[in-house]
């Protein structure tokens, strides 16, 4: 395990600004999170299921169906999918939160956000041209559609996209600056949504009914102490001060 009183397992302070591979995590005991390792072993948010009304256990029960097939996205779309969904939320083994399906379904079934970039196309044709983005320039730089890349290729791909600076095929019909923050939006609140990313984070779930016992109450250094259904972290330094004082 890292030294977090340390600044070295944070991106800007390694070099290349490239994060530590979350594996020194403890595996998950309890619960089930993505590659099974995160900050609280010992939590899992289906515990309190039974604090939940009918219709909240509903909702979040059905996220952890198996997934089906896709329905918007072609076949020709679905290995560029599968591979940026895993990049950017850094999914490299099972178990996965099936962030592909999820922005499938929504895509498929028209549960867009409501609103669009007025110089943007509509959120499903920005996720075709993105795509098709992909593969463009995975096939011109490296002869390859973006899937067959190595993960340093694909890692420098989407780089290059997150700063908006790729051009030609479907890019050309694109803010890319503004595509990037499509996708991101889509697939962060569908990983998000999901118990097993919950557990990750130790996220206590739905709070209705059962609400919130200690608000503001006191703890150590001035914190909340934990509500009976919390657990505690891998890790017990708390991240305020000890970033602070790498700033002195």
């Amino acid at each position: 395990m890292p030294d977090l009183t340390q600044p070295d397992h944070l991106p800007n302070r390694r070099p290349g600004g490239v994060p530590a591979h979350p594996s020194w995590l403890p595996r998950q005991r309890r619960g089930t999170t993505p590659q099974m390792i995160g900050r609280y072993p010992d939590f899992d948010v289906l515990d309190a299921v039974d604090t939940w009304d009918a219709a909240t256990k509903k909702v979040v029960l059905a996220r952890l169906d198996p997934p089906g097939p896709l329905r918007f996205f072609t076949s020709d779309e679905e290995p560029a999918l599968r591979v940026l969904c895993d990049i950017v939320l850094d999914q490299d083994s099972e178990p996965r939160v099936p962030v592909a399906e999820m922005v499938d379904g929504k895509l498929a079934d028209g549960k867009l956000d409501g609103y669009q970039y007025a110089d943007m196309p509509d959120d499903r044709e920005t996720w075709r041209l993105v795509l098709r983005g992909l593969d463009h320039t995975a096939t011109t730089g490296y002869q390859v559609n973006f899937a067959g890349c190595t993960e340093t290729q694909r890692e420098a791909i989407v780089s290059e996209f997150a700063h908006g600076r790729l051009v030609g095929g479907g890019w050309d019909d694109l803010n890319v600056t503004r595509a990037w923050s499509v996708v991101m939006r889509m697939m962060l609140a569908a990983f998000y949504s999901h118990p097993w990313a919950w557990n990750e984070i130790g996220f206590g779930g739905p709070a209705y009914p059962r609400g919130y016992m200690r608000l503001g109450g006191p703890g150590m250094n001035g914190a909340a102490v934990r509500e009976p259904f919390e657990k505690p972290g891998a890790t017990d330094e708390d991240p305020v001060p000890t970033v602070d004082s790498w700033q002195q």
